[in-house]
């Protein structure tokens, strides 16, 4: 076989804001490497598909002529039909950002038809009169668009979703039976439109192979479907499938049924097991020599990992190359009007990762054994720093999303800094530890260098539990660090847990009660729930004893086998409480019921908290570690370079020199006098250390340079009002 054409395909839903990125790290890696490589999201390209005035014809159509037993909000936008063929269109490009002046009509007339979704908009007017009418405007189009999902999934596709489309039939998917019998049904109209879209990207990229992303169950059907349709239509054509979903879930895998439809299964990172492959297909490699890939052979399913080459380093992965991807036709949706929390959603972010693998991986609810996690490799900043100027110069876009598993303290500086020295203003958001590194200094160097949020896991909110978890974190030391984030204005959304082997219900409230705090001193502003997990990669799953829980199934089969359901004896009933946490964080979010006492989002007694009523507040007010202890730390000025000013007057018959140092900045400009000598050292030092300049001076060597004749000590002036202005304005200690 020659070198043949490659096809890769993230199937649908992910995200309609942006492109899920691995066909876009695989392209850029093989393209590098002399393949042809195409690539597709037909997740955004199917949405818009089905919500076109074509595509909206087609599925009125199929429901009227069907026998479904409708709802009363079904007939209701049935019977509203003319209006939504009308403003179908329109409302797709408003979310495309290609026709904003429709915001207002959107906003403040009868423009778009109404079912259920908008029953929860009462408070509208309060949620956006600071916003702005364009958020109004998207936030009103998102419901509108959901009504038409809740039709689609009462009738022609109960699997429809626009992020996890059939995510039930590959949840805890022990056995394919499932499965297997939903792509022997008939496909469906919403299938039709999927296959239709294929036939155009195999017509026009003639793939030898075609590669599906899955990163999430709700990508498996999808994904399935469309190698069905490939092997009936295109025999000769091969398929493979990798991403986060087979790394996770299909790691015993034995299912031959599966390799009627997809060739090759490879687990973990692709560019190594994709380099093989391609030439096990060009006869250039055996097939036991290939890299974490599962093939059938002989009727039997075989994991082969022959290939003896090393992993491809972090630093060779290439740029992700986003060409082929319709990046100006995603839609940007506002779910929920939380501004954190609606950046998963809103706005197109390009996706990059700082590092491979976690730095910490020690979490004991996490699948750190799995090599996306376990193998920790960082590139240097220089060379992210290329990536993201090259990802904007393809995308025309400057908003980065760091998809790390916990993006690392220090590769993360010198990101800033190099972000800064080079002046590229992007912004962005990441994954993150609350851990003490990010001093309230580091927090504004990130806020400098374009960041707007980050994310952490504060998981359960009690330090008994965090230490059981391994999570390295208290609670006092992630309102600091929070708070040092949410002061230099970057917003921090907190992943929660609940359910935890051995968790009480005095915890689940107590941990109620933390967030409640951090929220209420403003130091997180987005949180969401998530139930603990138990799966078969983490330590609480390899060791359940160790944590008092016992593993009760299932029973392992030949498919997905990673979710691991389990009893626990010590703890409490955590399902009651699931319903309740998620009402109080969602009032939390939008500063609403922060003075209800913790009962009020449950419906059954509940114990009275026993955390301390300033417990957050409290630790918020201990100091960070002084200045003066960390004679190690660089000093960087992240202003301007001042003009200096020397003066001479008369002083009880002496004639004294005096300067003064005018700093012109952005948002305002100031004065610094001070002695000719300390204003002379002040402004040769200041030019060393700006980002731009080649060094990369500590607080001893200014000690150092201090000059003699200043009339004080180095920590005398680190005491002056001189070296505090400079501090607040903009002199950081890293």
């Amino acid at each position: 076989m020659e070198q043949p054409n490659i096809l890769l395909i993230t199937p649908p839903l992910t995200q309609l804001n942006t492109p899920y990125p691995a066909t876009a790290y695989l392209k850029g890696f093989l393209t590098g490497r002399g393949y042809t490589v195409h690539q597709a999201d037909l997740g955004i390209e199917l949405v818009l598909k089905m919500f076109s005035r074509d595509g909206l014809t087609r599925i009125f159509k199929k429901i009227e002529d069907g026998d479904y037993e409708l709802s009363d909000n079904s007939l209701r936008i049935l019977r509203l039909k003319r209006e939504y063929l009308h403003t179908i269109e329109p409302v797709i490009r408003f979310l495309q950002n290609k026709d904003l002046t429709l915001a207002q009509q959107i906003s403040f007339s009868r423009f778009l038809p109404e079912a259920s979704r908008f029953d929860q908009v009462e408070d509208i007017d309060w949620a956006f009169g600071s916003m702005g009418i364009t958020d109004r405007a998207r936030y009103l189009a998102t419901l509108y668009l959901e009504d038409l999902g809740d039709l689609i999934k009462e009738t022609i596709s109960p699997y429809f979703a626009f992020s996890r489309y059939a995510e039930k039939l590959a949840l805890s998917a022990t056995s394919f039976t499932p499965m297997e019998e939903a792509l022997q049904q008939e496909p469906s109209l919403i299938d039709q439109m999927l296959l239709e879209l294929l036939d155009e990207h195999l017509q026009k990229a003639q793939p030898g192979i075609v590669g599906f992303s899955i990163p999430f169950p709700g990508n498996l059907y999808g994904g399935l479907r469309i190698a069905q349709h490939i092997k009936q239509k295109h025999p000769g054509i091969k398929t493979a499938m990798g991403g986060g979903y087979p790394n996770t879930e299909l790691r015993s895998l034995r299912e031959p049924r599966l390799f009627k439809y997809i060739d090759f299964v490879t687990l973990d990172d692709g560019e190594g097991p994709w380099l093989k492959l391609l030439e096990h297909l060009q006869g250039k490699r055996e097939a036991d020599q290939l890299q974490r890939a599962f093939i059938l052979q002989d009727g039997e399913v075989k994991y082969m990992n022959g290939c003896t080459d090393p992993d491809i380093a972090h630093t060779e992965v290439g740029t992700p190359d986003y060409s082929d991807l319709p990046l100006k036709d995603y839609l940007s949706v506002i779910d929920v009007v939380n501004p954190m929390h609606r950046l998963w959603s809103d706005g197109r972010w390009n996706k990059l990762t700082i590092a491979h693998g976690c730095y910490w991986k020690r979490c004991s609810f996490c699948d750190i054994t799995l090599d996306y996690i376990n193998r920790y490799d960082v590139a240097p900043a220089t060379l992210l720093v290329d990536r993201i100027e090259q990802i904007i110069a393809q995308t025309g876009q400057t908003g980065f999303h760091f998809v790390d598993e916990a993006a690392p303290p220090a590769p993360l500086r010198d990101m800033a800094l190099e972000l800064i020295r080079r002046g590229v203003k992007i912004s962005w958001w990441g994954n993150i530890r609350f851990e003490k590194t990010f001093t309230p200094d580091l927090c504004r160097l990130l806020a400098a260098s374009g960041c707007i949020a980050v994310s952490g896991g504060l998981e359960v909110a009690s330090d008994r539990l965090l230490a059981l978890m391994e999570k390295g974190v208290s609670i006092g030391q992630v309102a600091r660090v929070t708070d040092s984030f949410t002061q230099a204005g970057i917003m921090v959304h907190a992943y929660l847990m609940y359910g935890f082997p051995t968790q009480t219900t005095q915890e689940t409230i107590d941990s109620l009660e933390v967030v409640r705090q951090l929220f209420e001193n403003n130091v997180i502003q987005s949180g969401y729930w998530h139930r603990f997990s138990m799966t078969a990669h983490s330590p609480v799953g390899k060791n359940p004893e160790k944590y008092k829980v016992v593993k009760v199934g299932p029973e392992e089969g030949d498919f997905a086998n990673n979710d691991l359901w389990h009893d626990d004896p010590t703890g409490t009933d955590h399902a009651l409480f699931g319903e309740g946490l998620a009402k109080a964080i969602y009032n939390y979010m939008h500063g609403v019921a922060l003075d209800e006492p913790l009962s009020f989002w449950f419906d059954f007694k509940t114990p009275r908290t026993t955390v301390k009523p300033n417990l957050i507040g409290t630790a918020i007010a201990q100091p960070h570690r002084p200045d003066s202890t960390r004679p190690s730390a660089r000093v960087l000025w992240l202003g301007n370079t001042p003009e200096i000013d020397f003066t001479m007057y008369a002083k009880k018959g002496q004639t004294i020199e005096r300067c003064v140092l005018t700093f012109y900045e952005k948002g305002e400009d100031f004065e610094l006098k001070t002695t000719a000598s300390i204003g002379q050292w002040l402004f040769d030092v200041i030019q060393r250390i700006v980002p731009e300049s080649n060094e990369a001076l500590t607080l001893s060597q200014l000690q150092e340079s201090f000059p003699s004749e200043a009339h004080l000590t180095f920590d005398e002036f680190m005491a002056s009002p001189t070296w505090f202005e400079l501090r607040e304005k903009g002199l950081l200690l890293l």
